[in-house]
């Protein structure tokens, strides 16, 4: 109850990802808190079949395999059917931070990562039919792209250590003039960042279609809010999304969104930003593992909320924003070594006063301020 009601007073009207679901049975003044869980389709299917975690390990599910479909429609009638009459559920998140190339967790594309399975992995075969299409049917001139020397298709699929001709920074990392000019300087390489994204494409237009069909099967109800960007992945990607998708969802850890609000507009479907937070070195907190921007204090941390939620809603695109998160992480870290400061609470239940009156300020405005986009 008493987090319910410094919720509400704080302006919000919304649980994020992750949250403890009893807080939205809660009512306060007679309103709940709305919701949004994480369905975690394909990282089901990651975890059943390939036995990984997908978001830890960057693990991608094989959405050419047949059980992928058949194991979101298990997961989405057991998990979302029940709730397809709450009228406080806001939506569905289908995953969270799903790996779509080169990032921390590696430095593999997925084409690369796909093409590395076994013969028999469905997935795999996708992949050699793409190149095979793409080539002509030579393996000649993949060959001449990739800088192998397979003697055959067969080969290629037989193949499960496959080395990319480059390696690319993080998706997060690169700027899209330099590649441009890269890929113009050097043909081959066009050709195979051009394999890298046509294979997206194809693997995107797969997830999204059957993780959007297997949520409106078992709740025709409720919106189905994609599966939070953890950073914004190449254009067919997004693309592919936004044929499926109610809303599009995205982390965005910048201290200024307008630039990643920007892109992910062009795509003409309503956005969502799933985390933001921005960290004080005086909370006591290494601050030493996580994403995000550090600030001095807790008046500059109240400073950059009021500056990052008012730019991002006056793009008209933007419905909603969710802050990570309610209590600050141990110091000694969670489970993956996070230690920072992204509380609106410190592990004592204390509130940062600053903060949170920032947040009642800008929360209170935010129909106001969004009315006023352009």
């Amino acid at each position: 109850m008493v987090t319910a009601r410094r919720l509400f007073g704080w302006g919000f009207n919304t649980l994020g990802a992750w949250s403890d679901e009893a807080l939205a049975a809660i009512t306060v003044s007679n309103q709940y808190l709305a919701y949004a869980p994480v369905v975690n389709l394909g990282t089901s299917y990651v975890a059943r079949k390939q036995k990984e975690q997908a978001w830890l390990h960057g693990v991608f599910p094989d959405v050419f395999d047949s059980e992928f479909a058949t194991i979101c429609r298990q997961r989405a009638r057991e998990f979302c059917t029940p709730r397809s009459g709450d009228l406080w559920l806001l939506g569905w998140f289908t995953d969270n931070e799903l790996r779509w190339g080169p990032d921390w967790r590696g430095s593999d594309e997925l084409l690369t990562m796909f093409l590395s399975l076994p013969a028999n992995v469905p997935g795999k075969k996708a992949a050699v039919d793409l190149m095979r299409e793409r080539y002509g049917g030579s393996v000649t001139n993949f060959n001449a792209v990739w800088k192998t020397t397979f003697a055959s298709w067969n080969e290629l699929l037989r193949a499960t250590s496959i080395r990319p001709p480059i390696v690319r920074s993080a998706l997060y990392q690169q700027n899209q003039e330099v590649e441009r000019r890269a890929n113009e300087v050097d043909p081959k390489r066009a050709a195979f960042v051009a394999d890298c994204e046509a294979f997206l494409a194809r693997l995107a237009d797969r997830y999204f279609r059957v993780t959007s069909e297997a949520i409106k099967a078992a709740d025709p109800n409720h919106m189905n809010l994609g599966c939070r960007f953890a950073y914004f992945p190449p254009e067919p990607v997004v693309a592919a999304a936004a044929k499926y998708v109610d809303v599009i969802s995205f982390n965005c850890y910048r201290p200024d969104p307008r630039e990643v609000v920007s892109r992910y507009s062009a795509f003409g479907k309503p956005l969502m930003i799933g985390e933001f937070s921005f960290r004080a070195e005086d909370s006591g907190l290494p601050n030493s593992r996580g994403a995000g921007p550090k600030v001095k204090n807790q008046e500059e941390r109240a400073a950059a909320f009021k500056k990052y939620v008012t730019q991002a809603l006056r793009n008209p695109n933007l419905v909603g924003y969710h802050w990570f998160e309610y209590c600050d992480e141990p110091n000694a870290g969670r489970f993956d070594g996070e230690n920072s400061n992204y509380g609106v609470v410190n592990v004592r239940d204390e509130g940062y006063t600053k903060l949170t009156r920032a947040m009642n300020e800008v929360n209170s405005q935010a129909e106001v301020i969004h009315k006023g986009s352009e």
